[in-house]
Order: C-alpha cells, then sequence, then structure tokens
C-alpha cells in the first residue's frame, strides 16, 4: 500500500509540475503577443506619417511650379500673404552657388578663434578658405644692388662712397628727388591725406547741416567774388630771386605743385619753390640756343622750349632728368620755330609757322597731324578750354576759328579798329575772348557773338595802354584780365571782370621795372608774377584768394 502511495504520490507531483509548465509557456505567449501589437501599430505609424510627408512636399513642389508661372502681381500677393519664404529660398541658392568666400588671413583668424560647439557651425568655418600667395620667390627676397656710376644715375650719388645702392634706396632717392622738384608731395600722390579730406569733408557737412536745423537767424553771408576798385595784394621778392637771368622771356606757374618756372635768353630753364619769401632755387637746366618761349605739358612732367633762330625745339623730361631734342619735324617747311601753344587737354602742340601756316602736332609722338593756313601772317593762337577749336589772330587783325577735329575754318571776324593783330587769349571758362592790337586797345568779346557775327561789338575796349599790346591772359576764375606791353616802362594793367573795370592800385612798382615780357596767375590765382627784360620774376600775393 506504501509502495501504491508513493508511486501515486510521485505521478501527482508530475502532474503538477507538468501543469505548471504549461501554465508558464501559456504565460509566455500571452506577453509576446501583447507586445507584438504595439510595434506593427508604430510601424502602421510611421508609415503613415512619410505619406504625409511625400503628399507635403508634392503639394509645395505643386505650389511653387505654380507660383513660378503666375505673374508678378499674383507672386507680390502671394508673398504677402504666406511671407517672404521663396525669397529666402532663392537666396539660399545663390549662396550655395556662389561656393565659399574668401577673406584675409586676419579675418580667417578669427574666424577660426570663435568657439561654438554646433556641428553646422564648424562646417561653414571648414567652408571658408584662407588667402595665401600660389607662389613665391625667393629671388624677390634677395636685395640687388645697382650700379650708381652710370650716366643717368650719377646726379643722384651724394658722395663717391655710394657707388652701389640698393633698389629699395635707389626708389627712396628717387622719391626725394621727386618731392624736392615738385616742391612736396602733390596732393594727388598723398593717398592718406585724400582719404582723410574726404573723411572730414563729409564729416563736417553733416556737422553744417545738424548746426543749420538748430537754430534760426540770417544766414545770407557776403560775396566770395573779387571786389572792384582796390586789389587786396603785397609785393614779395622776386620769384627768382637765387638765380636772375640776363633777359627772361617767360614765366610760368606749375599746373599743380607750388613751382615757378623762368626762361631767359642766357639759354637757361629755373625752376623756384615758390613760398613768398625765400622762393629756393630747385634746379637750372641750359639749352643750345637762346630760349625764345618755354611752357609746361599739361600733367607738369615736362617742359617744352624753343629757340629764336632753330628750326628745332627741346623737351627736358623733369622725372627721368634728361633733355631731349625734337630735330626738324617732317612736313614743316619752317626756317625759325618760334610761337607754340599747348591744348589744355594734353593731346596736340601747335606750332605757329611764318605766311599764315599753323602746323598741328601730336603731343605725344611729336609728329605733324595737319596743316591750316590763314589769309596773311599769323601772329598768336589759343585753343579753347575744351581743346576743340583754335583762335587764331592774323597780323591783318582777322580772328580764324578752327575747329580741331576737322581742320577746318568753322568762322571769321573783324577785330573792331585793329590795325594789326598782336595777341589773344581764351578764358578759363570760355565766356571771353581777348585780342589786343598794335595801337594799344584790347578789345573783349563773348565767345558767342564771335561765332556768330562777322563784325562783332566788343562788350569792351580797355584803352588803358598807350603802346602795342604784347600780352593778355585770364586768371583761372576769370575775374582779372591782365593786359601789358614790353614798349614801355610799367605798362601792365589788371582788369576786374565783369564790371570792366582797372584796378586803381596795381602797378606798385617803387621804381621803373623796365619792359614787361611775359605775366602768369598760378593755379588757383593766389600769386601774380611779371617777368621783365631785366632778368627777374616780380611776385606778387593776391590776398582775396587763400591757394596757392
Amino acid at each position: 500500500m506504501r509502495g501504491l502511495a508513493a508511486v501515486a504520490g510521485r505521478e501527482r507531483g508530475t502532474a503538477k509540475a507538468c501543469s505548471m509548465k504549461v501554465a508558464k509557456k501559456v504565460s509566455k505567449v500571452t506577453k509576446a503577443g501583447k507586445m507584438t501589437k504595439p510595434r506593427r501599430t508604430a510601424k502602421r505609424l510611421l508609415v503613415v506619417a512619410n505619406q504625409a510627408a511625400a503628399a507635403e512636399a508634392a503639394r509645395r513642389a505643386r505650389h511653387l511650379k505654380a507660383l513660378s508661372c503666375v505673374s508678378g502681381a499674383e507672386r507680390e500677393l502671394e508673398e504677402l500673404v504666406f511671407g517672404d519664404s521663396l525669397n529666402g529660398e532663392e537666396d539660399e541658392l545663390l549662396r550655395r552657388l556662389a561656393g565659399p568666400r574668401w577673406v584675409t588671413a586676419a579675418e580667417g583668424k578669427d574666424l577660426h578663434e570663435e568657439s561654438s560647439d554646433s556641428g553646422v557651425e564648424n562646417e561653414a568655418k571648414r567652408d571658408v578658405l584662407l588667402k595665401s600667395p600660389a607662389w613665391v620667390d625667393e629671388d624677390d627676397e634677395a636685395e640687388e644692388n645697382v650700379d650708381m656710376t652710370h650716366k643717368y644715375r650719377k646726379d643722384l650719388m651724394k658722395s663717391d662712397a655710394e657707388a652701389t645702392l640698393t633698389k629699395k634706396k635707389l626708389k627712396k632717392r628717387l622719391e626725394e628727388q621727386f618731392q624736392q622738384a615738385m616742391g612736396g608731395v602733390p596732393a594727388w600722390a598723398d593717398l592718406e591725406n585724400r582719404k582723410n579730406s574726404k573723411r572730414t569733408l563729409s564729416d563736417s557737412d553733416s556737422d553744417e547741416d545738424d548746426d543749420l536745423l538748430r537754430r534760426t537767424g540770417n544766414f545770407i553771408t557776403s560775396s566770395e567774388s573779387l571786389p572792384r576798385g582796390i586789389l587786396k595784394m603785397s609785393t614779395c621778392l622776386p620769384a627768382n630771386q637765387e638765380r636772375f637771368a640776363r633777359k627772361l622771356v617767360t614765366v610760368q606757374f606749375h599746373p599743380s605743385a607750388q613751382v615757378v618756372m623762368t626762361a631767359g635768353h642766357d639759354r637757361s630753364v629755373s625752376l623756384f619753390q615758390v613760398d613768398g619769401i625765400r622762393n629756393p632755387k630747385i634746379q637750372s637746366i641750359y639749352l643750345e640756343f637762346p630760349i625764345y618761349k618755354a611752357h609746361f605739358s599739361v600733367d607738369g612732367e615736362q617742359v617744352i622750349a624753343t629757340g629764336t633762330h632753330h628750326s628745332m625745339f627741346f623737351v627736358y623730361d623733369m622725372m627721368a632728368g634728361s633733355i631731349i631734342p625734337i630735330p626738324k619735324v617732317r612736313g614743316v617747311e619752317e626756317k625759325f620755330l618760334r610761337n607754340f601753344e599747348l591744348s589744355p587737354d594734353g593731346s596736340f602742340m601747335l606750332l605757329v609757322g611764318n605766311s599764315g601756316y599753323l602746323h598741328l602736332l601730336s603731343m605725344k609722338t611729336k609728329e605733324l597731324i595737319s596743316t591750316m593756313k590763314v589769309n596773311g601772317r599769323c601772329t598768336a593762337s589759343a585753343f579753347t578750354p575744351d581743346s576743340s577749336k583754335i583762335y587764331s589772330y592774323s597780323k591783318e587783325g582777322e580772328v580764324f576759328i578752327w575747329d580741331v577735329r576737322s581742320r577746318k575754318s568753322l568762322h571769321k571776324f573783324e577785330d573792331e579798329g585793329s590795325l594789326e593783330g598782336k595777341c589773344i587769349a581764351v578764358s578759363k571758362n570760355n565766356q571771353y575772348v581777348a585780342c589786343g592790337s598794335s595801337s594799344g586797345v584790347v578789345n573783349l568779346y563773348t565767345t558767342d557773338v564771335c561765332l556768330k557775327k562777322t563784325c562783332p561789338k566788343p562788350v569792351k575796349a580797355i584803352m588803358n595802354l598807350v603802346t602795342s599790346a604784347t600780352c593778355v591772359t585770364f586768371n583761372p576764375t576769370t575775374e582779372i584780365l591782365a593786359v601789358a606791353s614790353r614798349d614801355t616802362d610799367e605798362a601792365v594793367k589788371l582788369v576786374h571782370l565783369p564790371s570792366y573795370t582797372v584796378f586803381s592800385n596795381f602797378p606798385v612798382f617803387r621804381k621803373k621795372q623796365n619792359l614787361t615780357q611775359s605775366m602768369d596767375f598760378s593755379p588757383r590765382s593766389g600769386y601774380f608774377s611779371v617777368a621783365n627784360n631785366k632778368g627777374k620774376a616780380l611776385l606778387f600775393r593776391l590776398k582775396h584768394y587763400s591757394f596757392f
């Protein structure tokens, strides 16, 4: 019985264990079924979201395509309703097409030093390219010595020990020589001062505008035009105080530097720095013949000089320090070349020949372009300020007007009361034409009347000279007309424009200064110089004008 009971107990235990195992398996299966349901649901939701995103992208693509086809008005309406996102996308596309921006090394260093944990910013930094030299020549760093004993560089040596100089020292020496010749650094070459002046000018303009709006009152000031009657001026030492010539024939101010040039019959051309006190000499050169006339080129880098009895002329290159002889010009059949004029734009040189011939030369090549002919003998000529016309004054008192481009005569008029033409000048603003005759009368015309009438009436006949009017010139502001005669002493008068009256306090010579040969005003009318036959270039400071 006990054995049967034991067997029965073992069977019951086995059955119980089996039932427990089955229950565990069933619970596991149930749990697995419960876990698989959420997974399937998540997959279905992901598929639905992807489909919705694809549909939204397709909708946007259709919207962009439709927007590109609509008119400008509809496009503006869309942007007004939905925002300016389209422009942002277009700007982003253009930025990507443009590629990475080139920056300097300093900017790249600053960008590199900025800290950021964002991966997008780090990627943007990697797109920035640093600009560096593509190739470096080692020979550029080595200093090359220049032989200073060469004939073109001997004048730059300060002592025998400077037989060789480095390129940097030679460059500095050339700059010093140029500044000495120009009387300092020209305004166009001083870039730093130009930037500062522009900045200061803009700041001052804004300050003046603000000040104007803050207060009220009378803003009418006195006129800046030159008053008539008395000319405020002072007498300075002669411009060529450090070197008088035997007889001066030319005095002229440099077009951009504070320098004056004198030339005379002693075959010399001298340059002086104008300060109104000492007027130190810069340099002198000597030519092969007595000088009849000398003139600065328009850019101020050359001096052209003709002789009294020669068929050639010379060009002095101030930058290179060389004298270039120009032999007989091909096509110009003249025994002597004396009088000439330069066009204001620096393109042409006009040679006044005998028998009424006018030879137009290229200023660049010094070769003949064309020849014009007036009736009788031409005594003087002048270019208009725009270099488009030439006024030529004949000995018979007729004035011919030529077109420079076609070299044809445009018009001709008679100078009223002229028995023999002597000199002619055109004002810097192209308003007046002054004609001086052998009777001492200087007729002042307006250019409009000269181009229309054959017998125009002058707006003013200046009769303050009693001998032949041999020199007339306008100041740069067309407020003064200087007239002079070389046939008698103290024959210089300054005429106020537009009142056409003579200044009563000029000339102020303490003693007779002999015969006036040439006159000139400085570029901004601050100085006036008169060259006489005693070799002096008298200098006067016109106080109405603040600048040189």
